[in-house]
């Protein structure tokens, strides 16, 4: 009887591994980290140096002659421009020129006798494949490696000098960084003259300053006025006692005033600083005086400059009746002086929390108010006329998106000759074709297989590899539209994937479910909805290193705060809650270094919720959707799913079908509707006990067939 128990032991066994594909989850090993140059596989000796490897010895040297003079151990080189952006020019990208890394997160520090750079998780396996091996790379957040001032404090010694420019780095990081290195008795100098400017040129390949024509964004996209917004704006500014406000962000610019440019790749925004006191509104620009008078170059609007903004021919508002905007010339060191004039009869200032620490000084810090600006805060909540332009223009990128995809997968099927980079090139022009279209709104991030696991991964003539049936291929883009911004991320497998593949790609779907069905009480920050998305993975050991929702504008940053959705608990003035007309990206995703990428990512706006009961004082929130683009339906274990999370999908589905599938028509986009079709057909369960359940059985018989043995 005995040897019938342990049989049935080991059948019952057998059952349990079978379900669960026998498949344990990868174990991820965490070294001790090396803190030493070229800290990485293809910098160790014999290794073979990557064909996107960018030498960068002479340019660090050019900037280590400076330092003798100017007393200097060390220079930070942040990636940041004056405005604090995530993207800069291509003129402003100088930790791109001293370290060949162009990433948009990350800093530079170069010493006397080393060379550091820091970023996060996002882009580890690229800053490996371009650094130089005269760097050391600083895992941000991995086990054992320091932070900038740690590091700092352990190569420098008291009584030496640290040197950055006070232009490059935001106001409160400047304080802290001072406060930290005086510990250790580290002074923080400030360099007025950028050092990295002093040596490169046109002629070591930097780019001409951006200065590209400014055209008004008609009312019909912006929904409201540039005089309402800068009138509810000063409302605010009274309510908080303050009488005057320094605008440095791009973005808010560009919003407050109702204008587009191009001075920032992907980012329709213009050089600029504003100034807005109880009497006066100034806007500092390039080249001011031709741009006041240039014919738009938009066809979407038909006044000037000048007309736009109220304003005479030579930026004065002498003469001018109602609300006028004095416009002048761009230039840093003539912006400090008109804050330090215009100061003197201010209380109170309002600095934004991303102000430059050159700007900050120019006011006396007793007058100083800094805080999310109101601009910030109303441009993250959209009114009814630009909810309504992000919803329309989402339906038209959604048709583009599966024009192209729909091509796609039928010619890698065929076995044509697809790349990386013609995919990205072919979907921006099918982009490009949709009404409303100004361009993509981030450089389309197009991995396949391996190349897939770079979270933000740079295709190139040199990255570049062939998209086949045999690997997931991520896609990872968006556009640019007078009427909003997209941002949509997408993973395929056009042949046959693996069980492991299978799974990763179900259980980022079911944190991406997840997430977008959360209710939560208004007031809430976005981090208590983070574990929401990440739980999936964590339950099989896995996880992903990026955030979880960012911000989007309406035709401006496809990265937009006050507000996200991250693990980050910052409830301080620089976050915001999540709030009513807010959109959001909702972006779970895995990658297995060296083989895949997953990444699913929609647009979601934050609207009430309705619930079954109502809680004294308490209103809540939910999402609904926005991005309309099917899902890979043969890369999901059913199984997986719960019942809820089905429905998801089938309303989902149903309502790609209605809303997207009259403009594929009305386009005469046949085989993309097709393609929609099939991919949209509603999800059934074969079995109605689940794979969890048939686990949780087998388990019990295992158990019982265990006490038996033992009875026996």
């Amino acid at each position: 009887m005995w040897r019938l128990g342990y049989i049935a032991v080991l059948f019952n066994l057998f059952i349990v591994v079978s379900l669960t594909n026998g498949e344990p989850s990868p174990r991820y090993k965490r070294e001790t980290a090396e803190l030493s140059p070229g800290n990485w596989d293809s910098c160790k000796p014999g290794a073979e140096a990557p064909p996107t490897r960018v030498p960068t010895y002479d340019q660090v040297n050019l900037l280590r002659q400076y330092f003798a003079t100017l007393g200097i151990e060390g220079y930070l080189i942040p990636n940041e421009d004056a405005h604090q952006s995530e993207y800069p020019s291509e003129y402003d990208k100088r930790r791109g020129f001293i370290s060949g890394f162009k990433g948009s997160a990350g800093f530079a520090v170069v010493t006397t006798s080393k060379a550091a750079l820091w970023t996060d998780g996002r882009y580890f396996l690229e800053a490996e494949d371009v650094l130089d091996c005269i760097w050391i790379l600083m895992r941000q957040k991995e086990s054992g490696v320091p932070t900038m001032l740690e590091w700092l404090k352990n190569e420098l010694s008291p009584g030496q000098y640290f040197g950055a420019s006070p232009y490059l780095i935001g106001s409160s990081t400047w304080k802290y960084y001072k406060e930290e290195l005086a510990k250790s008795g580290i002074a923080l100098v400030a360099i007025e003259n950028e050092l990295v400017d002093l040596f490169w040129s046109s002629g070591l390949g930097r780019p001409d300053q951006p200065n590209t024509p400014i055209n008004a964004l008609p009312l019909e996209f912006a929904g409201v006025s540039w005089q309402d917004k800068v009138k509810e704006v000063k409302s605010t500014m009274e309510d908080e006692g303050v009488n005057m406000m320094v605008v440095t962000g791009l973005d808010e610019t560009a919003w407050l005033f109702n204008l587009r440019a191009s001075d920032i790749s992907y980012n329709p925004f213009f050089l600029s600083y504003a100034i807005v006191t109880n009497d006066k509104i100034i806007l500092y620009i390039l080249n001011h005086q031709a741009k006041l008078i240039q014919d738009p170059t938009d066809e979407a609007t038909t006044v000037k400059l000048h007309d736009h903004l109220n304003t005479n021919i030579d930026g004065t508002c002498t003469g001018k009746t109602g609300d006028c905007v004095e416009v002048k010339e761009y230039n840093p060191i003539n912006i400090r002086n008109d804050i330090r004039t215009l100061t003197t009869s201010s209380s109170k200032v309002w600095l934004s929390t991303t102000c430059n620490q050159a700007m900050y000084s120019a006011v006396n810090v007793s007058k100083i108010f800094q805080r999310n600006t109101p601009i910030a805060v109303a441009k993250s909540k959209k009114n009814a006329v630009e909810v309504e332009g992000m919803k329309r223009s989402h339906i038209r990128d959604a048709v583009a998106l599966i024009t192209f995809l729909t091509k796609l997968e039928k010619e890698v099927k065929e076995g044509k000759k697809w790349t990386e980079l013609s995919a990205a090139q072919d979907l921006d022009q099918h982009r490009r074709e949709q009404e409303h279209n100004r361009g993509l709104s981030f450089n389309t991030i197009s991995g396949s297989g391996r190349n897939g696991a770079i979270i933000h991964y740079t295709v190139s003539n040199i990255t570049s590899i062939d998209i086949t049936t045999k690997d997931m291929y991520l896609v990872d883009s968006g556009g640019q539209y007078l009427d909003g911004t997209t941002d949509v991320t997408r993973t395929f497998h056009f042949g046959s994937p693996t069980d492991y593949e299978k799974e990763c790609y179900t259980r980022v779907l079911m944190g991406h479910i997840d997430l977008f069905q959360a209710k939560w009480p208004k007031g809430s920050y976005g981090h208590i909805l983070d574990t929401l998305a990440r739980k999936p993975l964590w339950d099989v050991g896995l996880v992903y290193r990026h955030g979880t929702g960012h911000g989007i504008g309406m035709y401006l940053s496809v990265h937009e705060g006050p507000g996200r959705i991250s693990s980050s608990q910052s409830t301080s003035v620089y976050d915001n809650p999540l709030d009513e007309n807010q959109f959001f990206s909702d972006e779970p995703g895995f990658y297995e270094d060296g083989k895949f990428g997953i990444r699913l990512e929609n647009i979601i706006r934050v609207v009430n919720a309705t619930t079954d009961y109502s809680f004294p004082g308490t209103q809540f929130l939910t999402f609904e959707h926005v991005t309309l683009v099917p899902y890979e339906p043969h890369l999901i274990v059913l199984d997986l799913l719960n019942d809820k999370q089905i429905q998801y999908l089938n309303d989902y589905n149903e309502m790609v079908r209605e809303k997207v599938g009259p403009e594929l028509k009305k386009q005469d986009k046949t085989a993309a509707y097709d393609w929609m079709i099939k991919r949209t057909e509603p999800f059934k369960r074969t079995n109605t006990t689940s794979s969890a359940a048939r686990i949780h059985l087998s388990l019990i018989m295992f158990c019982v067939n265990v006490l038996f043995l033992l009875c026996v």
